[in-house]
């Protein structure tokens, strides 16, 4: 899409870094909408997971949230911002307990306020409920739309907030309730659940989204990713599996489920962009995983050309994997700035693409002169790829070959990543030729689909598309989308 196609670009000027600059930023990345935390039987419930939600600040960086409790009262607190910006030592001291659940959060319709920010607090029939998720409830609105009729008056626009009605409008204990409420819901997601007494954690019936079980000591701890359990010298346990509900209690940890587990369906876009490289899915490493990514592109798509490069971050490992199956050098031909958040971006083109360079910058000592492969993990709209290519040519590059580490973009996902309407994913309406001609490439490639599951589904033999959800890519979505001839676009967890 030319830029003249684009909205005007909106201006950062809110009082914490990324506040509602949802679909603006000027990268036209995807961004995950939520990362979960929690605790179970730890005396530093809090500081565990401030340490942990740090860990995964990747996956959300608009909001942050804990609620703990001592199994008779909750204490909480949240705030919009960066974890390190909404916690401190006094808050921490703040939150005495021994069990906790803690939740970042991106918003991507706008939404931007602390009302929506997790974990949601709700006081019912018996006591407290806090609720933290990462994810999307696809019919929401048709659920939200009953309660509504039935009486139901809801303080937030969240998704999240359809949980908790179904419970309190439940007339059975909270666990039964817990299961009935999670059976009514479409769509892909990770529930941490907590009351005064127990702690319930769920995953939906595809495990479209990560939710991995760590130890440290005695305590059970939970996490959207392994990094986290390495910040707190956690072990791994095991993932979360599909339809699977724990509740947690001073009985201990009982195994439940709520639903038969239903086609293994774990979202591809946490392989190839979503994760940290030191995160582990399915048991495989995530940066090994990027680099038999790479390796396969390059089987599938090799060009000659003087030096690999890889856009930062999360293409990094990928790019080593294809210089490694080439034989081309991988050298850093772009530098990312890390220190760029509350940049003031103004609406005007020429101002626009100098904050692209304030962003990411190209290393004319190593790409001058050179034949240029470029390895990035997808394209959305296509703005940003040409912008890098753009970079790497005014830095002396005489030819830019791009290498893409997924297949075309082509769907929205409705399971919890921000994504662009259909119309706008520019691989929805132009071909691989057309996209090369508008990012400026001397030539562009991406991953095949089977070499996405060659790559990546390896790790789960036998399983349907290696146990991958790939929906963005092939259509193919493993839940129902369309509700009352409505189709849910962005994640408002």
């Amino acid at each position: 899409m030319s830029d003249a196609m684009m909205p005007s670009q909106q201006l950062w000027t809110g009082d914490y870094y990324n506040e509602g600059t949802g679909r603006s930023d000027i990268f036209d990345t995807l961004k995950e909408e939520c990362g979960v935390f929690g605790v179970f039987g730890h005396p530093e419930a809090a500081s565990l997971s401030y340490y942990g939600l740090h860990a995964l600040q990747h996956r959300g960086e608009e909001s942050a949230g804990i609620c703990v409790t001592d199994g008779e009262q909750f204490n909480y607190h949240r705030g919009m911002g960066l974890v390190k910006e909404v916690f401190d030592r006094d808050k921490l001291s703040s939150l005495p307990g021994n069990r906790s659940i803690g939740h970042v959060r991106y918003s991507t319709s706008g939404d931007s306020r602390l009302t929506n920010a997790q974990p949601l607090i709700f006081k019912y029939r018996d006591g407290d409920l806090a609720v933290a998720t990462n994810g999307n409830i696809v019919n929401a609105p048709q659920i939200r739309r009953e309660l509504e009729q039935a009486g139901s008056i809801f303080q937030t626009t969240s998704d999240t907030e359809v949980i908790a009605h179904l419970i309190a409008r439940s007339s059975k204990e909270f666990v039964e309730a817990a299961k009935d409420a999670l059976r009514q819901l479409v769509g892909g997601f990770a529930f941490l659940l907590m009351t005064n007494n127990k702690l319930i954690v769920a995953s939906d019936p595809h495990g479209l989204r990560p939710l991995t079980m760590g130890r440290l000591g005695d305590a059970y701890l939970f996490s959207s990713e392994t990094c986290a359990f390495e910040v707190v010298g956690a072990e791994i346990i095991r993932d979360i599996l599909p339809g699977e509900l724990l509740v947690l209690d001073e009985n201990g940890m009982r195994e439940d489920r709520y639903a038969e587990p239903q086609r293994k369906a774990l979202c591809a876009m946490e392989y190839i962009y979503f994760s940290r490289p030191d995160s582990e899915l399915n048991g495989a490493n995530l940066h090994r995983a990027r680099k038999q990514m790479g390796q396969v592109l390059a089987q599938e798509s090799f060009v000659d050309a003087d030096v690999v490069t890889g856009v930062p971050d999360s293409s990094i490992s990928a790019a080593i994997g294809y210089a490694e199956q080439t034989g081309i050098p991988y050298e850093l031909g772009l530098i990312k700035n890390k220190y760029t958040g509350r940049t003031f971006i103004q609406p005007s083109q020429e101002l626009r693409e100098q904050g692209v360079k304030m962003k990411l910058s190209a290393v004319r000592g190593v790409v001058e002169g050179k034949r240029v492969v470029m390895i990035d993990d997808s394209i959305v709209r296509g703005t940003t790829s040409r912008r890098i290519v753009n970079l790497l040519r005014e830095a002396g590059a005489t030819e830019v070959h791009v290498r893409i580490t997924s297949p075309p973009f082509k769907n929205p996902c409705f399971y919890g990543i921000d994504t662009p309407d259909r119309a706008e994913l520019i691989a929805s309406s132009k071909s691989v030729e057309e996209i090369r001609q508008e990012i400026n490439a001397d030539s562009l490639q991406f991953l095949t689909p089977d070499g996405l599951i060659r790559a990546v589904g390896g790790f789960n033999q036998g399983d349907y598309k290696g146990g991958l959800c790939m929906a963005c890519f092939d259509n193919d979505y493993p839940t129902q989308t369309d509700f009352d001839g409505e189709e849910k676009f962005g994640c408002t967890c």
